[in-house]
């Protein structure tokens, strides 16, 4: 595959999925924190509420732009990711079901660190409770991120959890852009907007293609509630596409 040949590139964490399906008495007895969001906690935290739940759980290969990335791929679309993976069992098994799939692989970073990983606690209403480790993927620095990254790129896919390091959100975007990349952002969580909301509006000011945003993200977005065509309205009032997901 030649340089100049890719459509989409995700920007975020590689990480692995570990799902579980939970009771709301589970949620309510073992996790502290709102239901629906995403806290970052450390991988014994994880560990802790897998020996709970038991055998009950799924392992596969995720992360917010991983699984945008993936999907745009099973498309048709030539696609590659900017990301760090770690030095275990667990990176390489991550790295080989990417380009099984038919990503690129030649982006990734690497560190010699477990990789990340993230429980999604599911309920029977569907809504999933999110628990992160990063791992490896914490340890992507500003620096590591190039022009070199993004050339033969046209369209850079990036997830909102990369905004709880705002340095590195700020130099992938920024690169992106330089590198004349189209750009869309998911905003991921609530959390992630009430944490950095001043900065997703200076970005939409700047110029955002496509924003992705469920019912519980834009409204922490907006701080009011309205009807869905109103938030997609006033978000492509800043002049992109407003994608506004409902559950």
């Amino acid at each position: 595959m030649t340089q100049s040949s890719f459509d989409l590139i995700g920007v975020g964490s590689p990480i692995m999925d570990v799902l579980a399906h939970v009771s709301e008495k589970f949620l309510a007895d073992h996790v502290a924190g709102a239901k629906g969001g995403m806290v970052l906690v450390d991988d014994a935290d994880i560990a802790g509420l897998v020996a709970k739940i038991g055998s009950q759980v799924a392992i596969t290969p995720g992360g917010s732009a991983a699984n945008t990335t993936l999907g745009a791929t099973r498309l048709g679309l030539k696609t590659t990711f900017l990301g760090k993976i770690g030095a275990d069992q667990t990176a390489e098994a991550y790295h080989a079901n990417f380009t099984a799939a038919g990503g690129d692989g030649s982006r990734f970073k690497r560190a010699t660190l477990p990789n990340g990983r993230c429980l999604s606690l599911v309920t029977p209403d569907g809504q999933r409770t999110m628990r992160t480790h990063l791992g490896a993927a914490m340890t992507l620095h500003p620096d590591e991120v190039t022009l070199a990254d993004f050339r033969g790129v046209r369209h850079a896919h990036i997830e909102g959890y990369l905004m709880f390091n705002p340095v590195l959100a700020q130099k992938v975007v920024a690169t992106a852009r330089a590198a004349g990349c189209t750009l869309s952002i998911d905003l991921a969580s609530f959390e992630v907007v009430n944490m950095a909301r001043d900065w997703i509006f200076g970005q939409l000011k700047e110029g955002v293609n496509i924003l992705f945003a469920n019912e519980d993200e834009i409204r922490a977005l907006f701080q009011k509630e309205t009807t869905y065509d109103a938030y997609a309205r006033e978000l492509a009032g800043y002049g992109g596409i407003a994608a506004v997901k409902m559950v």
